[in-house]
């Protein structure tokens, strides 16, 4: 029967290998995976039991090319130079196939790079940052969820249909909140001549002054509003957003918003009424998604959260890219990756051989408070493949190697 073993190294921090009785270690295929779990809790908890869960599905199906499937991970204390460090342990100490996981960009890039200089095949399953499949992407790296510039191109028509013309911009100042302003300035820009961007609050990342930037922004006295903060930051700046007012009478557009882990917290402070990308996990009704929610459901003991789908989906798609390549080898796995399909819990996706991103999609939809908690409500699906760039577009910020 599968379990997990938790292994206490140096200075306490917790680490772990789940894998099947040890009589059978051996004969196991080994695959890393990197992640920031104590710094990104919230949402890399649920993440973690979402490929625990795949896991186990597929041992207990046969594992793969006759073998089980082992993931040992190592948190990366969402610092770029640990997550190297610890992918370099898991590829020459472990000696994992391939690696996976990683949350925030900056660490992704990181890995990004890794895979490359190393060659070895590396998975993001969160990073949203545009320059790893694109800017930066290389052979060996390729990526799951909807990129910056995905997630923004979803959110875009929503705007332009409301031709509001001041916006106001805040963002954690970082890569991620970097690229996901300038794709919003560009899209909005080029599908409505004439908008004007009057503020821009560019904020340290978890150490968000919500005060001062929810002062500045009515000082600017927008129409409208396009955030891209997520976490703690959010809630402040929600919650002190509503204190002042700030969102009466404007429009606001949110990034990531609408994923119970960012909602939940939030409780009745919950925004109403923005326009959000996220996750109505309990107004899904497709096959796919309600077989997922209720095994999810019967393991846990509680409703599945957007890294839930992440990490399920992520596991999912390393077993499929080692069944298709027929053994591990790092260039077979490239291959394999490329043009993969497989179903996930929000339906078919693929791998694109172009530039390494999947057509995973998101649900956009509007904020509202229902029984007191922030919900998902008018929401519709958005395949990935509808909001990515040509190919002629990907060729030309994608390096040739």
């Amino acid at each position: 029967m599968n379990k997990v073993m938790h292994k206490l190294i140096g200075g306490g921090l917790l680490m772990g290998s789940l894998f099947m009785n040890p009589v059978w270690a051996a004969d196991t295929i080994k695959i890393g995976e990197v992640n920031s779990y104590k710094a990104m809790s919230a949402f890399l908890g649920p993440y973690k039991k979402g490929w625990e869960m795949g896991l186990e599905e597929i041992n207990a199906a046969g594992g793969v090319l006759g073998k089980q499937l082992e993931v040992i991970y190592r948190d990366d204390n969402a610092n770029p130079g640990d997550a190297i460090r610890v992918a370099e342990e898991l590829r020459t100490r472990e000696k994992v196939s391939m690696i996976f996981g990683g949350f925030l960009s900056h660490t992704g890039l990181a890995l990004t790079d890794y895979a490359k200089r190393r060659k070895t095949v590396y998975l993001a399953a969160e990073p949203l940052t545009d320059k790893m499949v694109w800017s930066s992407g290389n052979e060996y790296t390729f990526r799951l969820r909807p990129s910056t510039y995905m997630q923004v191109a979803m959110l875009v028509p929503e705007a332009v249909k409301l031709n509001k013309k001041r916006w106001a911009l805040v963002y954690p100042n970082y890569e991620y909140g970097q690229s996901a302003v300038a794709t919003f300035m560009e899209l909005l820009s080029k599908a409505q001549p004439g908008v004007e961007f009057v503020i821009e609050q560019a904020t340290p990342l978890g150490k968000v002054d919500a005060g001062s930037v929810v002062q500045a922004i009515s000082d600017a006295k927008p129409d409208a509003i396009f955030n891209v903060l997520f976490g703690a930051d959010l809630g402040k700046f929600v919650r002190e957003g509503n204190t002042r007012g700030l969102f009466e009478g404007k429009e606001v557009f949110s990034l990531l918003t609408g994923e119970p882990e960012y909602l939940d917290p939030m409780g009745a402070e919950a925004p109403q009424g923005w326009y959000v990308t996220g996750y109505p996990w309990d107004k899904i009704e497709t096959p796919e998604h309600t077989r997922f929610k209720d095994a999810y459901e019967a393991k846990f003991g509680e409703y599945p959260r957007a890294g839930s789908v992440v990490g399920y989906t992520s596991i999912k798609s390393v077993a499929a890219a080692i069944k298709k390549a027929g053994s591990t080898d790092t260039n077979d796995l490239i291959q394999a990756f490329k043009g993969l399909s497989l179903e996930t819990p929000f339906g078919d996706i693929v791998y694109r051989p172009q530039d390494h991103q999947s057509t995973f999609g998101a649900y956009v939809g509007k904020t509202a408070l229902v029984d007191g908690k922030g919900e998902m409500v008018d929401f519709y699906y958005v395949d990935g493949a509808d909001v990515q760039p040509s190919d002629a577009q990907v060729a030309e910020m994608r390096p040739s190697n």
